[in-house]
């Protein structure tokens, strides 16, 4: 091995293997996300002055997916490869993952070194395996790796990093310089096979009970939230807005309404700051705890069987769930899914997904009707109508998706700074991608409303409302939600005719205006994801089951109360 500088590092390994911890560990820096090689390749990279670690998605060899091919064509220009394996599983990711890099230059990065017995036989293989390979072999513990200068260190041992304990960064940046060429396998075996010991999630009748307990508890928190805290801080935050809101009236017509009038930028103010974005945050934390504790491929592993049936897998349904805080990470995050239930998984977001701006304006008019637990059957109904619906465009190869999960993660502690590394990327989706849309939507909404527009397409809907045992009033919510979720919030417009509203009312004409269609964000990023052909079959597929399901609701409702 020859001594040469290496300032850009590609990451290869399959799904939690400490991939982004190693990255952080190694740069001290936070990940952005790029295009890699001036490609559609999305990775993120995290930067120091003279090092550019680019963290690939996990590599799924069991399933095609998106991420895969994602991974495997950062490879194409990389200047230095670390294949990131766990010691749990060595030989059988070696034997998965040394053909894709073969003939590359880089090193190997052990991780879950913690979860072996440090002896004199566990570092002799790790020397065995490093002699035969002809590169690197660093065992590392990703989570506590230090954090490392950007002058890198010394070389440790022979120049190919220490094998006498776990590396630390400065062992494994110094490696870097003695990178080696990959070959397509190797004959030596560790015999290493480390499963982590069963928990309830492995229980055939608990665990995929006790698994989706688990992925409403981000819901139930939100619930919380929304009548604890934000019921109370929106009128203060509306009252503190009042001034700008009565300065924007005195501007020239369209101007007064895009920031002030009734879905101007001001008047969407509180309802943004107060529900939407605290919402998403919940969702997001969560996620990111799961995620970096393992729990999420427990959970996904847990309720699979039971997925399967309907036509998604259970890493399809944790996708599902993610976009109650923001569909569009969601939606991105389809990217890892099998190529046979992404589209499904899509759909099943677009109709099922309660985001942060759907589900707090749900919160708020069952609050305003003094029917806050509502909630439950809406919940129950949503679940119920989701599943249904995907079970009925789901193709019939999609009932038969293998999980592509070959281990059992291990459960873990998970440390903040892992927390917001996991959760980041879904807070940067909503602010840069979301947040922008909505931005434009409040303009565009506030446009039509000056012009009149939405007035008179909920005239002509007003008709139909009486098909849903519906009043009329009921008619300019439901086309304000498909252009906007938070557009069902003007359901307490009229306080007066909104309190009349029995309790099966309410429930259908929020669950009507809420999978009608999705929002346009929704639908925009649908489109970047897959295309506008599908999007459009989607709308008109979605429109189709939301009418059905919701006249069922309606008429079935006053049948069972008669």
């Amino acid at each position: 091995m020859t001594g040469v500088d290496r300032d850009r590092v590609v990451l290869i390994g399959k799904e939690s293997v400490g991939k982004s911890a190693l990255a952080a560990g190694l740069t001290g820096a936070s990940g952005a996300v790029e295009n890699v090689a001036g490609s559609t390749v999305s990775s993120d990279v995290y930067r120091t002055d003279d090092l550019a670690v680019v963290d690939t998605p996990g590599i799924t060899l069991e399933a095609d997916t998106e991420t895969t091919r994602e991974a495997l064509a950062a490879l194409g220009d990389a200047e230095t490869v670390v294949l990131v394996v766990p010691a749990t599983a060595l030989d059988r990711d070696l034997a998965d993952l040394l053909p894709l890099v073969q003939g590359r230059t880089g090193a190997v990065v052990v991780t879950h070194w913690d979860h072996v017995d440090e002896t004199g036989e566990a570092r002799g293989a790790i020397a065995d395996l490093e002699a035969d390979l002809g590169v690197p072999v660093l065992p590392v513990d990703a989570r506590k790796l230090d954090r490392v200068a950007a002058d890198g260190g010394v070389p440790t041992g022979d120049g190919a990093g220490s094998t006498t304990h776990s590396a630390d960064g400065r062992d494994v940046r110094a490696a870097l310089r003695y990178a080696g060429e990959f070959p397509g396998g190797t004959a030596v075996k560790t015999g290493w096979q480390i499963e982590p010991p069963e928990r309830i999630f492995e229980r055939p009748l608990l665990g995929p009970i006790v698994s989706a307990l688990v992925l409403l508890l981000p819901a139930a928190v939100a619930v919380w939230f929304a009548n604890a805290i934000a019921g109370e801080l929106d009128p203060l935050v509306g009252a503190g807005l009042e001034p700008a809101i009565a300065w924007a009236e005195t501007l020239p017509g369209p101007l007064a309404a895009v920031l002030g009038g009734d879905y101007g930028l001001l008047a969407m103010g509180p309802f943004l700051f107060v529900w939407a974005l605290p919402t998403m945050l919940i969702f997001a934390l969560f996620t990111g705890a799961y995620s970096a504790s393992g729990l999420t491929m427990r959970v996904t592993t847990a309720l699979h069987p039971v997925m399967r049936r309907v036509g998604l897998t259970g890493r399809d349904l944790v996708r599902v769930v993610m976009g109650f805080g923001c569909n569009v990470p969601a939606v991105t995050s389809t990217r890892s899914c099998s190529d046979c239930t992404r589209c499904t998984t899509i759909s099943a977001i677009s109709f099922g997904s309660a985001c942060s701006y759907q589900f707090p304006a749900t919160l708020a008019v069952f609050a305003a009707v003094g029917m806050a637990w509502l909630v439950v059957p809406y919940l129950a109904i949503l679940v119920a109508t989701t599943l249904v619906y995907v079970r009925l465009i789901a193709p019939p190869d999609a009932r038969t998706a293998d999980l592509a999960v070959d281990r059992r993660t291990f459960l873990e502690r998970p440390r903040l700074r892992a927390i917001w590394r996991e959760a980041r990327s879904s807070i940067a989706s909503f602010l840069t991608t979301a947040l922008p849309v909505f931005a434009g939507i409040c303009v565009i909404a506030a446009l039509f409303d000056y012009a009149g527009v939405l007035e008179r397409a909920g005239r002509v809907l007003e008709p139909a409302m009486a098909a849903f045992a519906l009043p009329a009033e009921a008619a300019l919510p439901v086309v304000l939600a498909s252009i906007r979720k938070d557009g069902i919030a003007l359901l307490t417009a009229d306080s007066a005719g909104v309190a009349a509203l029995s309790p099966l009312e309410v429930l259908v004409a929020v669950y009507l205006a809420g999978v009608l269609l999705p929002c346009l964000v929704t639908a925009i990023t649908v489109a970047r994801e897959v295309s506008t052909r599908f999007v459009a079959a989607m709308l008109a597929r979605q429109a189709a089951a939301a009418i059905g399901f919701a006249l069922v609701i309606a008429w079935g409702g006053q049948l069972l109360l008669l």
